[in-house]
C-alpha cells in the first residue's frame, strides 16, 4: 500500500512539474514575441513622462492597452492609478502585480532619440521631467505580462490584479496619492489579494539577472522636523540669548550616538541624517528659533521605534540642559513602512526564479535604505519585491550613472526577464494552491 501511494505521489508531482515546465516555456516563447512591443512602450513612456499624480496620459495608454486584452479596467484610483482585473477560467487565489508610473523632476542628459523634452514648473522653479528611476520600464514589463498571462486566461486557475500606481515618488504638497491611498481606496480587496509581487529596475546590477532579499529588503521611512525655540538677542550680547543655533547644533552630533552607539550595527543599518538647517537672517542676530528637517532610515520595526524614542529623548534634553525647547514631529510628512518580504515565500517562489532566469543570474542582495512604498501592499498580503538587471554587461557597476540622476540609463535587454519572471511568479503561486 505504502509502494502504491509512493508511486501515486511520484506520479502527481512529475505531472506537476512537467506542466509548470511546459508553461514556463510557452511563457518564455510569448514574451520573446512581444520584446519589441514593450521596448517601444517603455521608449514612448520615457519620451513623455508626467510627475506623480498627474500621469494622465501615461494611464489612459495603459488603460486602452488592458481593455484591449479583455481584462477589467477602473481608472482615477488614487488619483491616476489604473487597475485592471483579469479572471482566469479556474477557482484559485488572487496574485496582485504592481507597477508604478511617475517620473521625477531632472532635465535629461541621456543622448537618445527618445530623450525627455518635457519641462515644467516644480515648487517654484523651471524643470526637466524625466523617467531617472525606470519606471518606465516597469510599466512596459508589466503590460507585457497582461498581454501574455490574458492570452493564457482559460489556463489560469486565480485572478490577477494589475497595479499601475501613480506617485510613487512622493506627492505634490497638499495632494494624496500613492500606494498608501491606493491601499485605503480597497485595492487590495475586492476581491482580496493573496500576495502580492512587484519589481524595480536597477542601473547598477546587470541585465539578465534578478536579486531577491527575504525579510527587511529596503528601509522604513520616516521624515522628522525638529524646532528649537530659544531667545533672540543682538549678535554683540550673546549672554543675553537662549541661542537656538548653538543648540541646534549640539543636538546634531548627539543624534550622530544613536547610529554608532545604541544600533546594533552587526544585526541591521539605520540611518539619521539632519538634510535642512534654516534659523536666522541676519549675521549679527541670533534668532528666536532654528528648523531642521531630516530622515530617519531603519529595517526593522523595534529598531524604528528605538531611534524615534532617543532622536526625541536627545532633542528634547540637550534643548532643556540649555534652557531651551526642543518640538519633535516624527513622522513629519512622509512615512514609509519597511518593504518587507515574507521569507517562507521568497523560499516557496525562489526555485520559480531560478527556474525562469538560470540559478546563477539570481543572487541575494543586500539590504539598502532607500524607501518604497511598494510596503504598503505588503502589509495588507504577503509579498516579494524583487530587482532585475538593467545595466549594460561589462559596465563597472560603481561607473553605472545612478537613480534620479540626469544620466540615469537602463539596457533595454532585460525586459522581458522581467515579464517571464513575474508571469512564472503568478502561474507558479497559482499551481502551490492546488487544481
Amino acid at each position: 500500500m505504502k509502494k502504491s501511494l509512493l508511486i501515486l505521489s511520484f506520479g502527481f508531482f512529475t505531472t506537476i512539474t512537467f506542466a509548470q515546465t511546459a508553461y514556463k516555456a510557452t511563457v518564455a516563447k510569448k514574451a520573446d514575441a512581444i520584446q519589441q512591443k514593450i521596448i517601444t512602450w517603455r521608449r514612448d513612456f520615457h519620451e513623455h513622462p508626467e510627475l506623480g499624480n498627474h500621469e494622465f496620459r501615461t494611464a489612459e495608454i495603459i488603460a486602452k492597452h488592458l481593455r484591449s486584452l479583455g481584462i477589467e479596467v477602473k481608472t482615477g484610483v488614487a488619483t491616476t492609478g489604473v487597475v485592471g482585473l483579469l479572471k482566469g477560467g479556474k477557482p484559485g487565489p488572487v496574485v496582485a502585480l504592481r507597477a508604478d508610473m511617475d517620473a521625477l523632476p531632472v532635465t535629461e542628459r541621456v543622448d537618445v532619440p527618445f530623450a525627455s523634452k518635457v519641462t515644467t514648473a516644480y515648487k517654484g522653479q523651471q524643470t526637466g521631467v524625466m523617467h531617472a528611476c525606470g519606471h518606465d520600464s516597469h510599466m512596459a514589463i508589466l503590460m507585457g505580462v497582461a498581454e501574455v498571462l490574458s492570452s493564457m486566461k482559460s489556463e489560469l486557475h486565480g485572478t490577477v490584479k494589475f497595479i499601475f500606481q501613480p506617485a510613487e515618488e512622493g506627492l505634490p504638497a497638499g495632494e494624496i496619492g500613492g500606494a498608501e491611498e491606493m491601499v485605503k481606496e480597497g485595492v487590495m480587496e475586492n476581491p482580496k489579494v493573496d500576495v502580492v509581487f512587484g519589481l524595480h529596475i536597477q542601473s547598477y546590477q546587470p541585465a539578465g539577472t534578478i536579486t531577491y532579499r527575504p525579510g527587511g529588503d529596503m528601509a522604513a521611512v520616516n521624515s522628522m522636523r525638529i524646532v528649537v525655540k530659544g531667545r533672540s538677542s543682538h549678535g554683540a550680547y550673546p549672554w543675553s540669548a537662549i541661542d537656538p543655533i548653538v543648540v541646534s547644533a549640539q543636538i546634531i552630533n548627539n543624534l550622530q550616538t544613536i547610529v554608532s552607539r545604541n544600533l546594533h550595527i552587526t544585526q541591521n543599518a539605520a540611518v539619521v541624517t539632519i538634510g535642512s538647517i534654516n534659523g536666522g537672517n541676519r549675521e549679527n542676530i541670533i534668532p528666536e528659533s532654528v528648523t531642521m528637517l531630516g530622515t530617519i532610515r531603519t529595517l526593522n520595526e523595534e529598531d524604528e521605534k528605538m531611534i524615534i524614542e532617543r532622536i526625541k529623548q536627545i532633542a528634547t534634553k540637550t534643548a532643556e540642559a540649555e534652557n531651551a525647547v526642543a518640538e519633535v514631529n516624527i513622522p513629519y510628512g512622509n512615512h514609509y513602512p519597511i518593504t518587507y518580504n515574507n521569507p517562507a515565500l521568497v523560499a516557496q517562489m525562489l526555485p520559480t526564479l531560478q527556474a525562469t532566469a538560470g540559478a546563477e543570474n539570481v543572487s541575494l542582495r543586500q539590504a539598502e535604505t532607500g524607501a518604497e512604498d511598494f510596503s504598503f501592499y505588503e502589509q495588507k498580503a504577503p509579498g516579494i519585491f524583487i530587482h532585475l538587471g538593467g545595466m549594460p554587461k561589462g559596465q563597472d557597476p560603481l561607473k553605472a550613472p545612478a537613480h534620479h540622476t540626469p544620466d540615469f540609463y537602463i539596457d533595454e535587454s532585460g525586459f522581458t526577464l522581467g515579464v517571464k519572471a513575474l508571469c512564472n511568479l503568478t502561474l507558479d503561486y497559482m499551481g502551490s494552491k492546488g487544481k
